[in-house]
């Protein structure tokens, strides 16, 4: 295998401030759910991607593929989630060996109430922190990031 090079000091420097981006925004988003929705990021995700869902069910391995989770991740997210009344967890009608994630209505309440505060939060931590232009700019920028090659569509 050849010889990796090194950063850039551009690339060192657009790294390390994605990563103190990424930490600074996450972090006070979950504390502004926590704190107002009783919840936390990584259950708001999860329960998002429940809501946007057809018929608010999700099979558990497309959910731990959305949510950024293994399997195993996954099942102990979903875990407290069942235990708050917010999910259910329903075999496949087909595929006996499927497990199909469902948003309950107490959880759909949950994940009303607690998206203005997701979408508050992003946009005063993130958005509003940047130019109209570059937010466009971001998005385009982050497709080559985010997805794959491949499977890139325009946004």
């Amino acid at each position: 295998m050849g010889r990796q090079r090194s950063f850039t000091e551009a690339e060192r420097s657009a790294w390390r401030n994605f990563l103190l981006a990424n930490r600074r925004v996450t972090t006070r988003l979950d504390a502004d759910l926590g704190s107002e929705c009783e919840m936390t990021l990584a259950e708001y995700e999860v329960l998002g991607h429940l809501a946007d869902a057809p018929d608010q069910r999700l099979r558990m391995n497309e959910l731990a593929e959305l949510s950024r989770l293994s399997p195993s991740g996954l099942t102990r997210r979903f875990d407290a989630l069942v235990r708050r009344g917010w999910a259910t967890r329903e075999r496949c009608d087909d595929d006996r060996r499927g497990v199909v994630a469902s948003l309950t209505s107490s959880g759909k309440v949950q994940v009303e109430a607690a998206r203005p505060v997701h979408d508050r939060g992003a946009k005063s931590y993130f958005f509003d922190l940047l130019e109209p232009d570059d937010v466009d700019l971001l998005s385009e920028m982050m497709v080559h990031v985010a997805v794959d090659e491949d499977a890139a569509v325009a946004s």
